[in-house]
C-alpha cells in the first residue's frame, strides 16, 4: 500500500530556515484556525464553551488508529516572549481511518496542572465536556470528545495543542521516528518528540476493522534504525498487512525493561495503561526482555524474565486478550553483548518455544539471525549496531504475522 505523508512534507517545505520563520508561522496559523468560525473560537476566553465545527452522532466502537506510550518528563524550552504562540503540532501516522476521532492527552509526568486552551484534528476544533480547553492534573490523562472529521488510513494526522502556561516538565514520547513541530514568536522548529499526545482513536466511516492490535515492546518496536518519517516501523508495516481489518496502536519504547525501570516505566507497571487500556485492545504481541538481559544492571536469572512474561499475559487472559509473543532476537557485535548474557538470552527463548508462555509465538529470533552464525543478526536487516533492524528487517518481522488467523477473515491476504 503506498504511504501517504499528510501535512508533514508540506510543514517541512517552509521550516529549518530563519528567514522563512515568519512565513511557517502565518502557515501554521491557518493550519491551526481553519477557517474563520475556527478562528472566532479560538479568540474567545479560556474556558469558554464551542460546539465542535461538526456534530458527532456515529455509533460504533472506539479503535486506536495509532497510540504512543508516555516516557517520560522533560524541561520545557526557553519560554517564548508570546505565551499565546507555543503551539504543538504532533504528527502521527494512522493505521485505519473513520468519520470521527477523539485524542487522549496526558500529564503523567507533569508537577502541576496542565492548561491546554486550543486543540485540533487536521485543523478542525476538538472539545472537551464541551469547553474547548481544558487542564489535565498532574500525573493524569484527559480523553477529548468526538470531533467529526474524516481520517483517512495510512496518512499522516496533525494534532495541533497550545499550552499558553505550560512550563514543564513535559510527558513526551522522544525517539519517535516522526517529525513534528513547535512554534513561538521566533518561528517552528522541528522535533521528533511527540509531547502529551498519546492516543488517537477513531470510529465511523463503515470501517471494517474489529479491533487493536496493540505491539507492546521496546526499541525494536518502537522502529529504532528505521528511516525517518518513511513509517517503516514493523506494526506499521503490519497495519499495511492487514488492509484496515485491525487496527494498530504501537506502544514500544526504546530503551524499555521488563523488570525495572529506566526509559518509561517498567513493561510490568505500565501494561495496564499501555496495553489493556488502548481502546479497542483484543489483541497484545509482547516483544521485551532484551534490555533487561544486555542494560547494566543485567539481569542473570531467566526464570525472571519469563515469569514476568507470564504476568502479562496471565493479565491480558484477565481481559480477554489473545497474547502473541516474541523470541529474543541476536545481539552478538554490539557493545553490550556478554556471554553471560547469550546464555540467559537463549533460556528465555527455549522456555517461550516450550509453550507456556504466550498463546502463540513469533520466533523474531529464528526468522532474523544468521544461520552461519546464529549469535548476530543477518547482515542485510542489520541497522549496523548489530541490535536493532534496517527497514528490511522490520518488514521481515511483519511478515511472520499471520494476518487470516488474526482477524479470522481468509480473505485478508497480502496481495489484495
Amino acid at each position: 500500500m503506498p504511504r501517504r505523508q499528510g501535512y508533514a512534507p508540506l510543514i517541512a517545505l517552509v521550516a529549518g530556515t530563519a528567514a522563512l520563520a515568519a512565513a511557517v508561522a502565518f502557515a501554521g496559523s491557518l493550519l491551526f484556525n481553519g477557517d474563520r468560525a475556527t478562528a472566532a473560537a479560538a479568540a474567545a476566553p479560556p474556558g469558554t464553551t464551542h460546539s465542535p465545527a461538526a456534530p458527532a452522532h456515529s455509533s460504533g466502537h472506539w479503535l486506536a488508529t495509532w497510540a504512543a506510550a508516555p516516557v517520560g518528563g522533560v524541561a520545557d524550552p526557553a519560554q517564548a516572549q508570546d505565551q499565546s504562540r507555543r503551539v504543538i503540532r504532533n504528527v502521527v501516522h494512522t493505521s485505519i481511518g473513520g468519520t470521527e476521532a477523539r485524542v487522549t492527552l496526558s500529564n503523567l509526568f507533569g508537577t502541576q496542572p496542565l492548561f491546554i486552551d486550543r486543540v485540533t484534528v487536521n485543523t478542525r476544533p476538538v472539545t472537551f465536556r464541551g469547553a474547548s480547553s481544558v487542564t489535565v492534573a498532574a500525573g493524569r490523562q484527559t480523553v477529548s470528545d468526538a470531533v467529526a472529521v474524516p481520517v483517512a488510513a495510512d496518512a499522516d494526522l496533525v494534532v495541533t495543542l497550545r499550552t499558553p502556561t505550560a512550563h514543564g516538565p513535559v510527558t513526551t514520547h522522544p525517539n519517535s521516528h516522526q517529525t513534528s513541530y513547535t512554534e513561538d514568536e521566533r518561528g517552528t522548529w522541528a522535533t521528533t518528540q511527540w509531547r502529551y499526545l498519546t492516543a488517537v482513536d477513531v470510529r465511523g466511516g463503515g470501517t471494517k476493522a474489529t479491533g487493536t492490535l496493540v505491539a507492546f515492546g521496546d526499541s525494536l518496536t518502537a522502529g529504532s534504525g528505521t528511516t525517518t518519517d518513511a513509517n517503516t516501523r514493523w506494526p506499521d508495516v503490519l497495519a499495511d498487512r492487514l488492509h484496515g481489518a485491525y487496527a494498530v496502536a504501537n506502544q514500544g519504547i526504546g530503551g524499555n525493561r521488563l523488570l525495572r525501570d529506566g526509559i518509561g516505566p517498567r513493561a510490568l507497571d505500565r501494561f495496564e495503561r499501555d496495553a489493556l487500556g488502548v481502546s479497542g485492545a483484543k489483541t497484545v504481541v509482547i516483544a521485551l526482555g532484551i534490555n533487561d538481559i544486555q542494560a547494566l544492571p543485567r539481569e542473570t536469572d531467566p526464570e525472571r524474565i519469563t515469569d514476568a512474561l507470564r504476568d502479562l499475559t496471565r493479565r491480558a487472559h484477565a481481559r480477554g486478550l489473545k497474547v502473541i509473543g516474541a523470541t529474543l532476537m541476536p545481539y552478538r557485535g554490539s557493545a553490550a553483548w556478554t556471554a553471560g548474557g547469550e546464555q540467559v538470552r537463549q533460556h528465555v527463548n527455549a522456555e517461550i518455544r516450550a509453550g507456556g508462555v504466550f498463546d502463540e509465538v513469533l520466533d523474531f529470533d529464528l526468522s532474523l539471525r544468521d544461520p552461519a552464525h546464529p549469535r548476530q543478526l543477518r547482515a542485510p536487516y542489520d541497522s549496523g549496531d548489530h541490535l536493532h533492524l534496517n527497514d528490511a528487517g522490520y518488514a521481515r518481522l511483519a511478515g511472520l504475522l499471520d494476518v487470516d488467523a488474526l482477524t479470522g477473515d481468509r480473505t485478508t491476504v497480502d496481495a489484495l
